[in-house]
């Protein structure tokens, strides 16, 4: 039963925030610790904190970023696993919420499925789906000065799904890792995941445990490193050090180092691709053919997957688990037909075939009336969008942890409502110069990237209107940057 219920508050709020995720919370204690006069509220749809990290649920789920750059840089991370558990990166937000005040600010089974501004209001009218006790739904209005979409990247209702030539035959469970059925038991059980990202090799370890057999089924090789699940020198710092200064050096030692690889590997990729392979090839051992982890691209052009102290290759030289590459031909009752002739026999087929990708967390906006299409405006520093005013977007890094620059973001946004405070501004939207050529918002080309390419916004050819993949360029573009630079446009 659906039922119209508008709640108009009397006053605007300062900032709204979609999300109670990491960067939702990162931002409402960003607004708490340097803007506390301002009033802010966190609309989440689902029932918890936590976002991606409370969502998914499928067995071994962890970071494929260090946490000492994707925690927060002012709550230090004290676990010993450097590469964590998804439960525990879920815990660590609840406690942030906790510490700071901010749960009684968010608003659980709220779902944003609408955002209008108004010009002469200077105001976000923002229409929330909220599931009351009975069931029933309703909407309800909130009103606020601006807009902080901190709802990730990707659609929570769906994940992509390709379909496959006569799925309908298979007599096993067929399951994506997005909706991961409650005790499922795979104990014994013959597994296929299709897939070779970071849900593959981060599932594989965890179901080889107590599966008969794991296969992973790929049609094309990711490249795959081994990360210590312990950060030695992180540990030997924290003995000397105390807890938050041994927080920020392990951050910095990070973030240095994984920008110098980077760089290495946009700058020399043949050079980097080798020692790669030369490190798999260590890993894995003669009995496993290297075909299976040379991909064709180069290093970042797609996410390199991580896996904490080679579990995967440990898993395939003890025989617990495989890899063939070959493509699929089509379902059989008890397997999948490859392209090549041969059938992988399975209990369990698990579809980690990636995400779907969105933005603006699928909420619909208008601007005066005017519906707003991301992808028809340009990204401003990589956090707001051409000629829509008072709305900030969090979108991380791919080549790095997605903190680093959702907290970037939250503290921009702390220095805009302060400077717009101090001119008696209530209006801030950076505004497009027609001349500035457009490229693609992610130099990816990995699938879910390519399928979402004109549903993202754009880039520009030149500042502020590039989207870079380094924390160092931007911390000094939007943390020391001229707030007034000629391109955001006060009223």
């Amino acid at each position: 039963m659906n039922t119209q219920h508008n709640t108009f508050q009397p006053m605007p709020l300062d900032v709204l925030i979609i999300g109670a995720g990491l960067s939702g919370i990162g931002t409402a204690h960003a607004l708490a610790s340097q803007c506390p006069d301002k009033r802010y509220t966190i609309l989440e749809a689902r029932h918890t904190i936590g976002g991606t990290w409370d969502l998914f649920r499928y067995p071994g789920i962890r970071s494929d970023s260090d946490m000492y750059t994707l925690s927060y840089s002012f709550k230090p991370w004290y676990n010993r696993k450097a590469i964590a558990d998804g439960a525990d990166i879920r815990r660590y937000i609840e406690e942030t919420a906790e510490e700071a005040g901010i749960a009684h600010n968010i608003r659980f089974h709220h779902k944003v499925k609408a955002a209008e501004w108004s010009t002469e209001e200077a105001c976000w009218t923002v229409t929330a789906q909220v599931t009351v006790s009975d069931g029933t739904v309703e909407d309800k209005i909130f009103k606020a000065r601006l807009l902080s979409v901190c709802a990730g990247y990707y659609s929570y209702d769906e994940g992509y799904r390709p379909d496959f030539p006569n799925e309908s035959a298979f007599k096993g469970q067929i399951i994506h890792p997005q909706f991961w059925p409650e005790n499922l038991d795979y104990a014994g059980k013959r597994v296929v995941v299709i897939g070779s990202g970071a849900t593959a090799v981060t599932l594989i370890p965890a179901m080889a445990k107590t599966a008969a057999h794991v296969t992973m089924l790929q049609r094309s090789p990711s490249y795959v490193v081994s990360r210590p699940l312990e950060d030695g020198i992180a540990r030997n710092l924290q003995k000397w050090l105390p807890l938050p200064a041994a927080h920020a050096a392990t951050r910095w030692k990070n973030v240095l180092v994984g920008s110098f690889f980077y760089r290495i590997a946009r700058t020399k990729p043949e050079l980097f691709k080798d020692r790669l392979l030369q490190m798999v090839k260590m890993h894995v051992g003669p009995g496993v053919d290297m075909k299976h982890f040379t991909p064709s691209y180069k290093p970042w052009d797609q996410r390199i997957c991580a896996v904490p102290d080679g579990d995967l290759f440990q898993d395939l030289r003890s025989g617990r688990a495989s890899v063939v590459t070959d493509t699929i031909d089509s379902f059989t009752p008890t397997g999948i037909k490859l392209g090549s002739g041969e059938e992988i026999e399975a209990d369990i087929i698990v579809t980690a075939t990636g995400l779907k990708l969105n933005a603006l967390g699928d909420v619909k906006v208008t601007v005066d009336g005017e519906a707003v299409k991301p992808g028809d405006h340009m990204a401003y520093k990589g956090m707001m969008l051409s000629d829509i005013p008072n709305l900030v977007l969090t979108f991380g890094y791919t080549n790095s942890s997605w903190t680093l620059k959702a907290e970037l973001t939250a503290n921009y946004t702390c220095r805009l409502l302060r400077y717009m405070d101090r001119k008696g501004y209530q209006i801030a939207m950076p505004k497009r110069d027609p001349q500035v050529a457009d490229a693609p918002f992610l130099d990816f080309t990995s699938g879910y990237v390519q399928r979402a390419a004109g549903m993202l916004p754009r880039q520009g050819d030149r500042k502020p209107w590039q989207v870079y993949q380094n924390y160092m360029q931007d911390k000094l573009t939007i943390q020391y940057g001229r707030v007034d630079d000629g391109v955001m446009q006060f009223k």
